[in-house]
């Protein structure tokens, strides 16, 4: 198979459903980000991060897949993996999970920390933009199911990565001072 295909040589890419749209369609630029969300965690899993760590990221990035493929496909064209409720759920416990062994916090932390949790505070922010992308997508909040969802809680969700990292690595935060 090639990985080329001349099919969006006339700016136009298609959609899982089969139907082409421009490339700077919103939908296409919701689930790019999603690609570069994915890649900017695979940065940060090249650093070597605390083997937890590790693992988190690699079950984030196939959850990125499926984010993706919610996002590429308008609803009730096809039958493709969705983001549900239970992955969400898993976010939240996550969260909370990480959160109980972290110091508490007392203000905020400016973004840093070890390469691998500095990293994670990119794809913390990649993620808010992406959320903003994939509301682009349309006024119904019905189409989005539940990926606005599941994009508000990631974010939170590698904000608390990003410390964790630094938690295990006995790496100090540095609060912000206003």
């Amino acid at each position: 198979m090639k990985i080329y295909t001349r099919t969006g040589d006339d700016g136009t890419t298609a959609l899982f459903s089969g139907e082409r749209v421009p490339k700077d369609h919103p939908r296409v630029k919701a689930y790019g980000a999603i690609d570069e969300l994915n890649s900017e965690l695979g940065s940060a899993r090249s650093l070597n991060p605390q083997p937890a760590v590790t693992e988190t990221l690699l079950k984030l990035q196939a959850l990125l897949f499926k984010v993706g493929a919610d996002l590429a496909t308008p609803h009730g064209t096809r039958t493709v993996p969705r983001v549900e409720s239970s992955d969400i759920d898993w976010l939240e416990a996550d969260i909370d999970r990480m959160d109980a062994e972290l110091p508490r916090l007392t203000s905020f932390v400016l973004p840093g920390g070890t390469p691998a949790a500095a990293r994670i505070h990119v794809a913390r922010t990649i993620c808010r933009r992406t959320e903003r992308d994939a509301r682009a997508i349309t006024i119904d909040i019905q189409e989005l199911g539940l990926v606005g969802i599941f994009l508000n809680r990631l974010s939170d969700h590698l904000f608390v990565l990003a410390r964790w990292e630094n938690f295990l690595a006995s790496h100090p935060e540095i609060p912000w001072q206003p």
